[in-house]
């Protein structure tokens, strides 16, 4: 549930910046990674390990994962960023 809800409300504020939103799920299909993305063309799926992690390393990898499928500069990246954690830590600040 925790999984899902985060998903929700990072796609809500990347939605809002005018970001694609990639789909998450879990677990990823290759064995000893954490984190991993596939794009099909303008569409990318981050997939996420959840079990026997923190759930903040959890949170960072789905924001990592959409700073990269969209590819964002660094600057706007660390915006980005800070709004995309602000939208975990309490959506109402991101909207």
């Amino acid at each position: 549930m925790r999984f899902a809800e985060a998903a929700r409300s990072l796609g809500r504020a990347a939605r809002l910046r005018g970001l694609e939103v990639p789909t998450f799920r879990s677990p990823p299909g290759l064995a000893g990674v954490q984190r991993t993305i596939r794009r099909r063309g303008t569409a990318a799926t981050i997939s996420v390990v959840l079990r026997d992690r923190p759930w903040q390393a959890v949170l960072a990898d789905m924001i990592e994962g959409i700073i990269v499928a969209n590819r964002l500069p660094s600057g706007r990246a660390d915006t980005v960023r800070r709004v995309l954690w602000l939208s975990v830590d309490d959506p109402a600040l991101a909207a």
